[in-house]
């Protein structure tokens, strides 16, 4: 099968790959799209994702698509259903999953490797979508569900403030949801000037530019006595400094950017102690993806604001070594 497949750091081409594998337990898809991610340009780089990356592997896990074929164990799915898929698989039999923490699965595994033309995923990996979501918006499910995750962690409270780092497309994810959660005052912290317009439009309460903008003097002028909330979106130790700082006190702080793990975080612990910050970080996507489907079926997000472009197999091995509409928003590569 054709797929973007990944050969050594910063080595990626477009070629055939072997198809997985189908068992009993399987539901073979044809991939309609996939989305772009982070974690990709992480392991093009040679970063690791959230497990360890062994070569050669195809990218992606952004999926939707249509079932093909389905194992003779399979019960709930037939040819020609309109399905996304849950990349993380959980073994359901270590101490983690037997106490409620599936996503800390000493046996985990990724069950797709979606920039490729076929997936093979185990049935409970394997998710319905309605015949009213179209598949495009469909491969946001994975990124959605990661940022539900992350703002059931963020634990929002109704007026409260709070204060989103980074405006791609997980930024932008979160300032619609938090849109949605009666959050008092949104504060955008992005450097990029000309994504102002659309924060506004989206929801934000006040855009602030950290290249120019002394963040705390200008959430004062502002009239905040406090940033209860702090949602770091970007994963550089920089932001994450930033996200730390401008937390008011007692507040939640979750860094949910994937960071570099050659560039830890400064932490001034006797800052963060003055303040008795709470500081969590959110591991991919456990128990969302229903509740993704359910909210991009709704119309609830604007999905057309976050998809900055659509692309083939081999234009993502282009912005894979030169990102140019990835930092815009969204990318949502057209398998089939």
């Amino acid at each position: 099968m054709k797929a973007v497949v990944l050969e050594g750091k910063g080595q990626v081409e477009v070629t055939d790959f072997p198809q997985p594998p189908m068992t009993d337990d399987s539901v073979k898809i044809r991939v309609a799209y996939c989305g772009l991610c982070g974690t990709d340009m992480h392991k093009f780089q040679g970063k690791g994702g959230s497990r360890p990356v062994k070569y050669p592997v195809p990218l992606g896990h952004e999926v939707s698509g249509v079932v093909e074929e389905v194992g003779k164990n399979v019960k709930n799915f037939k040819p020609g259903d309109r399905v996304a898929a849950n990349p993380n698989w959980y073994c359901k039999t270590c101490h983690f999953c037997k106490i409620g923490l599936t996503h800390m699965c000493s046996n985990s595994k990724g069950v797709v490797k979606g920039f490729a033309e076929y997936i093979c995923p185990p049935e409970e990996n394997v998710h319905k979508i309605p015949d009213s979501l179209p598949l495009k918006e469909a491969a946001l499910t994975e990124p959605l569900s990661c940022c539900l995750h992350g703002l059931d962690l963020l634990d929002v409270k109704i007026g409260q403030t709070v204060a989103i780092i980074g405006l791609g497309s997980i930024g932008a994810m979160m300032l619609q949801l938090l849109k949605h959660s009666a959050a008092s005052n949104i504060i955008v912290v992005e450097p990029i000037e000309e994504k102002r317009e659309m924060a506004m439009k989206m929801g934000a309460t006040l855009f602030l530019n950290p290249m120019k903008d002394d963040l705390k003097a200008e959430i004062e002028k502002a009239g905040i006595e406090n940033v209860d909330r702090v949602m770091e979106c970007v994963g550089f130790d920089t932001t994450m400094e930033t996200a730390l700082d401008i937390a008011g006190k007692c507040a939640t702080v979750v860094l949910f950017g994937l960071g570099d793990p050659e560039k830890p975080v400064h932490l001034n612990q006797y800052a963060a102690f003055q303040k008795e910050l709470t500081i969590k970080t959110s591991f991919t996507n456990p128990n969302t993806s229903e509740r993704a489907i359910a909210l991009l079926s709704s119309g609830a997000l604007d999905t057309d604001a976050l998809i900055s472009k659509e692309m083939s197999m081999e234009e993502v091995v282009e912005e894979l070594k030169a990102p140019n509409y990835f930092k815009k928003g969204k990318v949502i590569v057209k398998i089939d």
